[in-house]
């Protein structure tokens, strides 16, 4: 018993930790039961509770019982609160009032000024409590009787005894025989007591003796249809109705008569109620636990409603935030898919091969004409300042998009000037019969003048266009003029070299810079939502606790218990994008000069430009798409209403197309589809898809060296560009 009491024990602690949690009103009815209930369920003490409408003779049926007039009676309703009558060796009463005062007095008549109605029939607001402790011997088995006051006077007399009925084992409803289950006792027969799981009820109809035999008669078949009715859960063979004239009872029990006693039906009520008690008493948690079902079925609905409305706050907050997140991250990913592009680009044109192939002859050239400084400034240096600010302008895209760490500036400096240390001139210097001594156009040669000058630029380009691997065996044989422009090829290889393997160092430190300003920061959640997220574990985990006290006392459950979620931490950190890199390693290519060969330009002083491929047309386009992108997330993370005219380009796709004022408008916009080779009114998506079409196909880039070609190009691209523009914005 005592480890039965310790479950019911955890059973109580459960359902007020899960009141408290709903925040509910001290004066709901929901509070008022689960206090109730969980009190009840912890008392050792066997409840039996007299319930009716006022003026039904309860104090009277309880006086009966105890057998003198502990209980005050009248004519009118006079209990005011619930007695309850406990077991003590003599007769007293204790009563404890709300501020925490207790009265403790010989015999009873103190109830007459704290436990009855005043004279504008209203209860008491001071007293907490009534007990009245009697020397009787069914008290001492460990029953308690409780007199509550009447019903269907006063709506707070009303949930007074609504409340108390929950912490009874056994209800005795008494009725008036002479105005038998009014309306208002069949809606609390049902509200009170059977909807809250109450079913251990015996009728007793009292006032049986005012009525004529054949009235009686006709009323007992009414109460007989009335027990009948009502399926009590009370012990097999009892009866759950009883007669007992409640005045007769008591005025033959002040007499002692015990023949008057036995006619008024009190005592075979009595006998019928000990031997009910009896029963029930042992395993009173049969009796307690519908009550605790009905009210933790209550309280689950309750807990799961405020669980969903926090569950969805705190959804709406993350889908929110991780909307958010995402298109950092996305643009994280793009803008760092566009940074180590470029730099392998860069990575691609520093690669020693590259250099050679693309600028060793015109370097040498420039070396071989005192040109060097302009060729470097004009050509060199112009080349990677676009390649730097195309990596560069990425990690400017993420400092403006995250306001992480500002990004430093690629700077990849130039080697030392070369130095040119001729060899001693041979005795014949004006033999220009070799092959490859080619006289170059304009400017004389600073390093040799007249002829021979020029015929060592002419000799830059044959040199590089011969297996100079070769050419060692026939060193002896070589004129001045082919020695000295093998001598600028190797300055030149020395100095591209240098500038390679410098370049690609600074680079690789430059990329672990970057990763400090292409990443963001996940910003802190309110602290608002982090308590709500605590205040949802906690509602579940009283959910979980309060299904499984249930469980361990045999109450079912439809409900299903919370699956555990993971801790939520609200720490800072950070997204860098991570993807694999192809890295070149600085090396030197031992197939440098076998390249050279392949590649050279023939007997050319000079290496023309190369019309770019169409990969890397794709690469600029590639470019292109990524800022619009980026420009359109970036309008998505601003507040709404706060975009730029520029801004609201880029978000077009989001709003309604403007109708044309003009006829001239109109005509502007069918132009332009046509030039992209749409339908009227084709989507924007349409539109892009032709634009990015139409780009590849007539970029001028593609068409370097071709004139005729790159006219009509660059005709096209103008027309492409306009179309483009008019559709986007229309």
């Amino acid at each position: 018993m005592q480890q039965q009491y310790e479950g019911y024990k955890d059973l109580a602690d459960s359902l007020k930790s899960a009141s408290a949690l709903l925040n509910l009103e001290r004066k709901s009815q929901l509070h008022q039961d689960i206090i109730t209930i969980c009190n009840h369920l912890v008392n050792p003490s066997f409840r039996i509770a007299v319930f009716g409408p006022f003026n039904h003779g309860k104090s009277t049926l309880l006086n009966a019982m105890l057998g003198n007039r502990t209980l005050p009676i009248d004519l009118i309703p006079t209990t005011g609160v619930a007695i309850t009558i406990k077991y003590g060796s003599d007769v007293q009463t204790r009563i404890m009032l709300v501020d925490g005062t207790e009265i403790s007095r010989s015999g009873t008549e103190v109830l007459q000024q704290f436990a009855i109605l005043d004279g504008n029939r209203q209860m008491r607001k001071d007293v907490a409590s009534v007990e009245v402790f009697c020397p009787h011997p069914f008290l001492e088995t460990g029953v308690e009787l409780m007199d509550l006051p009447g019903t269907n006077d006063r709506d707070e007399q009303d949930n007074l005894v609504r409340e108390q009925l929950l912490s009874a084992d056994l209800v005795i409803q008494l009725l008036d025989a002479r105005k038998l289950m009014t309306l208002g006792e069949r809606e609390n027969l049902r509200d009170w007591l059977l909807d809250r799981g109450i079913k251990t009820v015996i009728f007793v109809a009292n006032f049986m003796n005012l009525l004529e035999p054949d009235e009686q008669k006709q009323v007992q078949n009414r109460l007989r249809f009335v027990a009948e009715s009502f399926r009590a859960e009370l012990p097999p063979g009892f009866s759950n109705l009883y007669r007992v004239d409640a005045l007769p009872a008591l005025r033959a029990r002040l007499k002692g008569d015990v023949a008057a006693a036995n006619s008024s039906g009190l005592a075979a009520f009595e006998t019928a109620l000990q031997n009910i008690v009896g029963i029930l008493q042992p395993n009173r948690g049969s009796v307690r636990l519908p009550r605790v079902q009905a009210i933790a079925s209550q309280i689950q609905h309750s807990l799961k409603a405020k669980i969903y409305s926090i569950a969805i706050e705190i959804k709406s907050f993350d889908d929110k935030q991780n909307s958010k997140i995402e298109i950092k991250q996305k643009a994280a990913n793009l803008i760092y898919q566009g940074f180590t592009t470029s730099m392998g680009e860069l990575r691609d044109w520093l690669a020693l091969p590259k250099l050679l192939t693309k600028y060793q002859a015109d370097a040498a050239v420039a070396l071989a004409e005192n040109n060097f400084k302009a060729w470097q400034t004009n050509t060199l240096k112009k080349d990677l300042t676009q390649l730097q600010f195309a990596a560069v302008k990425w990690l400017y895209q993420a400092y403006e998009f995250f306001q992480e760490q500002r990004p430093q500036d690629l700077l990849i400096p130039f080697p030392s000037e070369p130095q040119v240390i001729l060899p001693s001139k041979p005795s014949n210097t004006d033999d220009l019969s070799e092959p490859g001594s080619i006289a170059v156009g304009g400017g004389i040669g600073w390093l040799l003048g007249g002829p021979v000058g020029a015929a060592v630029v002419g000799s830059i380009s044959y040199l590089l266009n011969k297996n100079i691997q070769t050419q060692d065996e026939q060193l002896a044989k070589e004129s001045y003029h082919q020695e000295v422009a093998k001598l600028c090829i190797t300055i030149i290889e020395d100095y591209l070299s240098r500038f390679s393997s410098q370049g690609l160092s600074i680079l690789n430190e430059y990329e672990q810079k970057a990763e400090k300003v292409i990443c963001f920061e996940f910003s802190q959640e309110p602290l608002e939502i982090t308590n709500r997220r605590e205040i949802l574990q906690q509602l579940k985990n009283s959910f979980n606790q309060l299904l499984r006290e249930l469980e361990k006392v045999k109450i079912l459950s439809n409900h299903q218990s919370y699956k555990e979620i993971p801790k939520y931490s609200n720490t800072n950190r950070k997204y860098s994008p991570q993807p694999k890199r192809v890295k070149t390693s600085p090396q030197k290519d031992p197939g440098v000069k076998q390249q050279q060969e392949n590649t050279a330009k023939n007997s050319e002083t000079r290496v023309k430009s190369v019309s770019p491929r169409p990969e890397e047309v794709e690469a600029k386009f590639r470019d292109w798409e990524l800022n619009e992108e980026i420009a359109r997330m970036k309008a998505e993370m601003r507040p709404p209403g706060s975009q730029t005219g520029k801004q609201q380009n880029t978000t077009q796709s989001n709003k309604a197309p403007k109708q044309p004022k003009t006829q001239m408008e109109k005509d502007k916009i069918t132009r332009a589809y046509g030039i992209l080779g749409l339908q009227a009114n084709a989507s924007l998506a349409e539109v892009k898809q032709a634009y990015r079409t139409l780009v590849k196909k007539w970029h001028p880039d593609l068409f370097v060296g071709k004139p005729q070609l790159l006219k009509q190009a660059q005709e096209k691209m103008h027309l492409l560009n306009e179309a483009y523009t008019i559709l986007s914005e229309k």
